[in-house]
């Protein structure tokens, strides 16, 4: 080869080499154009994406165009709603088609895509949010516009969707159907109007029905090759091999798209006839491994479909499901499955969904000695639903866990007996017409027991037995014991079947009996379980679901129990009515004793909205104070008297307020309502109180002791965290008092004590004063105004009062009283003298009356000085005079 060949060759290397190279830069403008061209003229949404990258090394010889962080985001019904999210969209093509011009498009030969998650949403008026793309009249007008051809067309021979996630929810029929983890690749010459595609498919599915989980991640894989004829639009299953979990089907026959629909012939069957593939329906989640199962017997399934899908009609079909002499036993658990046989068929023989059936003619199955039968038919499924169904036979409940892995934490007993016969419609049911509903037969459960880590004690049905009539169904007896609570319950069920079929709320009337019911048996606490203890202090409250009344019962519940315990509160014969409606419970003529009185209740909790509320009526009936306002928690913020006084109280408490949501107790600072009573039998104990303690030393003229509060009446308001005493009168002694003002739940206060306190306890001064004032005029001092201000809080009290006002203004008024006493008195003697002269001893002479009136002035006016003298001080000596 001569030099000038080598020199081509390696140019012609280096030429390539460069292009390979600066392509992606050289075309990535042209491409980014053509993506937001081509989304531009089909889309009607907001499309973004982080970059389109081109590749000539990936697939070298041909090109890769790349669309990164793809989002497309709807407009109006839906706006903001993301339609489409993918990581990346791949699309080849050949090398030759970067050089077209603008009015020829490029030819795609691969799509792939990788991470996709497509949301799919059908609103009840039937607007789909997928439906973006643009009308005939916008086309239209794009086309007059603008007459660029499309700049891609499709030259496929290979698809592939990797990790595509798709959820479909249809909110008119309330159904939601989700494709999980797709994994599906096609090959074939799309170029050809007849080709074999070759098609590889995983993936998991669920669906949900009016919130009922019917597909549960069900495990889905098909290898198939379909014959596809693009003039007639027909797709024929040539070869394939699908799984349903781990049973297996095969396909065979054709789809075809028509003018009205599409236009089914298809058969399937199991491949083989082994009872595994029955167990292979069961998702793994419940089944377990399957690997060491020994199984007997035979499980076939096999079905046509035949007919058009269109908006009248379906096709006709028929499925059939057979096991018979069939066994099945785990290799790690003690008993086996055994007698197995099942016999049941869908089928639909005229195309219309309302003539569809299905029969179970048989089922049967045996657990040791146990043997269980059943079966059932239902008709006119889209319309009135007919159903009729049998049950007959034994289960016990330990059984279970030893013959199929069932995953408790702890394990299951009792013997459940069945034989029931049932026939109703599904309108009778919905509209209550039980008549038409038509039951006979019982069902009891005994000896059962559970127990698991949510639950604080174990729960043992000691016996249980329902009876089903036309109209009801019968609670005969219901014995429970759980921890130290035992219950026996009888009632009836008035709609179970509405309960069970059509989610109305369950109505029902019980009697409800307890000797000893303690609500702690029924409430995980995590007192008893450290590891129960650790967990709740380590979680949010938050986290926790809040406690909820059902909304779907309906019931009333007579109850009569001799000893509930709650908390630290023992009541005893307890009785009365709960009523349970509309996520709310109402207490009716309730009554228990209780603090050594009677305790009625009347009230209602409503967990309706998201917190929770209460309103109570309580009445009290001579029960002791000090337990009440010890014991009732709230009652401690409302009146800390708990330990001060003792005796009883005959009255009615008033307390509405919200709940807390997770423990149901009440929010101490959204309480309000009132007490009203009267005090029986009572007596103080100061020293049991900082605030009296601190009152009886500051304060010298009461003594607490004696003060008198029998039969008195009380009445207190609470809101807003304040408590308020409407102002009542107590008796001490010879005083009398007005009591006043508020204190918060937090133990502030801000209280009045306006006391009538004669005067002689005011000291001993004024006592002395008052003796020698004497008289009627000493009385008017039997009732001084005397107030005493109480601040700070129950535990560190401020005590204020105004004493030396009182005591001050309080003897200047004895003294003018005192002085003017005097006065009169010396004033009534001068007049005396004044009226004329004065008789001497017999035998004396007569003075005139100028000196008798002289005389008898300066003996008055010495008399008010030594009264003076003597009331405020020592009298003078004769020295001290001169």
């Amino acid at each position: 080869m001569n030099k000038r060949a080598l020199k081509w060759i390696g140019g012609t290397l280096i030429l390539l080499i460069a292009v390979v190279l600066l392509a992606p830069f050289m075309f990535k403008g042209k491409i980014q154009e053509l993506v937001k061209q081509t989304i531009n003229e089909n889309v009607n949404a907001t499309v973004n994406f982080k970059s389109v990258n081109l590749s000539l090394i990936r697939n070298f010889p041909k090109a890769t165009i790349s669309v990164n962080d793809l989002v497309v985001i709807n407009h109006v019904p839906f706006e903001g709603d993301t339609l489409l999210q993918s990581e990346k969209l791949s699309l080849k093509m050949s090398l030759g088609q970067l050089f077209n011009g603008t009015d020829k498009p490029m030819e795609l030969e691969s799509i792939e895509s990788l991470n996709t998650f497509l949301s799919v949403i059908i609103t009840p008026d039937g607007i789909a949010n997928y439906d973006v793309a643009l009308k005939e009249d916008e086309e239209k007008e794009k086309d007059s516009t603008d007459s660029v051809s499309t700049p891609f067309s499709l030259a496929l021979n290979h698809y592939r969707l990797d990790n595509l996630n798709i959820t479909y929810s249809d909110l008119g029929s309330k159904m939601k159907f989700e494709v999980n983890e797709l994994y599906h690749q096609g090959k074939g010459n799309f170029s050809e109007n007849v080709l074999d595609l070759v098609t590889e498919t995983k993936t998991r599915v669920s669906f949900v029905k009016e919130g009922d989980k019917l597909l549960n991640d069900v495990n889905l894989s098909l290898d198939a090759v379909i014959g596809i004829d693009m003039n007639q639009m027909k797709f024929v299953f040539k070869d394939n091999k699908a799984l349903i979990n781990q049973l297996p089907l095969e396909f065979e026959g054709m789809v075809q798209l028509v003018d009205d629909g599409q236009d089914y012939d298809l058969t399937f069957t199991t491949p083989d006839s082994d009872f595994k593939n029955f167990l292979g329906l069961v998702p793994e989640a419940y089944a377990g491994d399957l690997s060491g199962v020994k199984t007997s017997g035979e499980f076939k399934v096999e079905g046509v479909v035949k007919g058009k899908l269109t908006e009248q009609t379906i096709p006709t079909f028929g499925i059939h499901i057979l096991a018979k002499n069939a066994s099945f036993q785990y290799p790690d658990l003690p008993k086996g499955v055994t007698n197995i046989i099942l016999d049941a068929q869908a089928v639909n023989k005229t195309g219309h969904v309302k003539d569809t059936y299905v029969n179970i003619d048989q089922c049967t199955f045996q657990i040791d000695k146990d043997v269980f039968h059943a079966r059932a038919s239902l008709k006119n499924l889209m319309e009135n639903m007919y159903v009729k169904a049998n049950f007959d036979g034994v289960i016990n409940l330990e059984n279970l866990s030893h013959a199929y892995p069932i995953k408790l934490s702890e394990p299951l007993s009792g013997l459940l007996k069945a034989k029931v016969n049932t026939n109703f419609d599904m309108q009778s049911v919905e509209k209550g017409r039980y008549q038409n509903i038509k039951n006979e037969g019982s069902l009891s459960l005994t000896g059962f027991n559970y127990a698991n880590e949510a639950m604080p004690k174990p729960i043992k049905i000691q016996e249980a037995g329902l009876t089903f009539n036309t109209s009801n169904v019968t609670l005969n007896t219901f014995v429970l014991k759980t921890g130290e609570t035992d219950v026996i319950a009888s009632g009836r069920l008035d709609n179970l079947y509405g309960f069970l079929f059509n989610k109305q709320v369950l109505k029902g009337n019980f009697q409800v009996n307890s000797n000893n019911f303690v609500l702690a048996d029924l409430m995980a606490t995590g007192g008893d379980n450290p590891a129960v203890e650790e967990t709740s202090k380590s979680s949010n409250s938050k986290e926790k679901e809040a406690l909820k009344i059902p909304s779907f019962l309906d019931c009333t519940i007579h109850a009569n129990a001799k000893k509930v315990i709650y908390d630290n509160l023992v009541l005893s014969n307890v009785k009365g009515n709960l009523v349970v409606k509309d996520e709310s419970a109402n207490l009716q003529n309730m009554s228990t004793e209780v603090f050594n009185g009677v305790l009625a209740f009347d009230g209602s909790v409503s967990t309706k909205e998201a917190i929770p509320t209460f309103d109570m009526n309580l009445g009290l009936k001579k029960v002791d104070i000090t337990k009440t306002f010890t014991d009732i928690e709230f009652l401690k913020a409302v009146a800390p008297i708990a330990g001060v006084i003792a005796g009883k109280i005959d009255g009615d408490l008033k307390v509405r307020g919200q709940l807390d949501a997770i423990e149901l107790t009440p929010a101490i600072n959204t309480l309000s309502g009132d007490v009203q009573g009267t005090l029986l039998d009572t007596n103080i104990t100061p020293q049991q109180s900082v605030l009296l303690s601190e009152l009886d030393k500051k304060v010298s003229f009461i003594d607490l002791k004696k003060l008198d509060i029998n039969n008195k009446r009380i009445h207190l308001v609470f809101k807003e965290g304040k408590v308020q005493f409407k102002p009542f009168d107590l008796k001490l002694n010879d005083m009398s008092v007005q009591v006043s003002g508020e204190h918060g739940f937090d133990q502030s206060m801000n209280y009045a004590l306006d006391f009538k306190v004669p005067a002689k306890l005011l000291g001993s001064d004024v006592a002395g004063a008052l003796t020698k004032l004497g008289g009627k005029d000493a009385e008017k001092y039997n009732a001084i105004p005397v107030r005493v201000d109480l601040s700070g809080n129950f535990k560190a009290p401020k005590v204020g009062t105004n004493m030396n006002e009182v005591v001050t203004n309080l003897t200047n008024q004895i003294i003018e009283d005192q002085t003017s006493q005097l006065l009169d008195k010396g004033k009534g003697a001068l007049m005396d003298l004044l009226g004329g002269n004065k008789k001497t001893d017999e035998g004396d002479e007569q003075v005139s009356g100028d000196e008798a009136k002289s005389e008898a002035t300066d003996k008055v006016v010495n008399k008010i000085e030594e009264g003076l003298q003597g009331l405020f001080g020592k009298k003078k000596t004769p020295e001290e005079k001169k």
